[in-house]
């Protein structure tokens, strides 16, 4: 065997090692997934707490189902833009609300009160989409996310209530008040009755399937690769010169 063959197949052991590797993380990964399914999944079956009975930490608080009571504030609800439902673009619609208890001082707690249709994925008429002023409902926690870097939600300042990302220090900017550490997204029971006139209420936003996600599918792809460099180094090494050798023998 040539020097250069051997290193080659060095160069395609360490790939194929590496490849492995990746797949393990894939299904630790999996199994991880596996685990937080398990207690989010507590989480949105068990009975709704009050608020004052969350705790503090988004992660911790993550998913559970809470009785919200307390009044909206309309002026400062702001738009969370290309939000897409069934393939349509749309916006969810987040409203501060000042709870009748859970927070001290003038702390609110966003409620995401669903989603609407909007053709451009940032434009609705909010006027349509009101509801009664007071709230007494059931919801789940979802935490806040966070800008991508050097990113900004509205470059013009033309729309301060358009948001891309749900930052919980550029969404107390707008509200001009303390924000709890997480909101709140209603669920569908709470919708308010829409007998009278058209519809009034956006569509409640279901949790996230809590599903094994591509783990999986990524692993077996790791583990695919991983047989395709030992065997294409070993078909590049020994069989491909074999056949190109020409056959021995000779004529009687």
């Amino acid at each position: 065997m040539t020097r250069r063959n051997a290193l080659f197949l060095i160069c395609s052991a360490l790939l194929a090692v590496l490849f492995v590797r990746l797949g393990v993380w894939q299904l630790h990964r999996r199994s991880e997934r596996r685990a937080r399914n398990a207690i989010e999944g507590r989480r949105l079956s068990a009975p709704p707490v009050p608020l004052a009975d969350l705790p503090r930490d988004p992660a911790a608080a993550r998913f559970r189902r809470v009785r919200v009571v307390g009044r909206y504030d309309f002026a400062h609800e702001l738009l969370y833009t290309n939000r897409i439902r069934d393939g349509a673009p749309g916006v969810q619609v987040l409203t501060p609300l000042r709870p009748d208890s859970g927070f001290g001082g003038d702390t609110v707690v966003m409620i995401d009160r669903g989603w609407v249709y909007a053709p451009d994925g940032a434009t609705i008429d909010v006027g349509r989409w009101r509801e009664p002023e007071r709230l007494d409902g059931v919801g789940y926690v979802e935490p806040f996310t966070r800008s991508a870097p050097g990113a900004s939600e509205d470059p013009a300042g033309a729309h301060p209530e358009r948001f891309r990302w749900l930052d919980r220090s550029r969404i107390g900017a707008r509200v001009g008040r303390p924000v709890a550490p997480f909101y709140v997204a209603l669920a569908p029971d709470t919708a308010a009755d829409a007998a009278a006139g058209p519809p009034r209420t956006p569509v409640r936003v279901p949790p996230p399937p809590l599903d094994e996600g591509p783990h999986l599918s990524y692993a077996i792809q790791w583990f695919s690769f991983a047989v395709i460099a030992i065997a294409g180094a070993l078909l590049v090494v020994f069989v491909l010169p074999r056949r190109r050798s020409p056959s021995r023998g000779g004529v009687a």
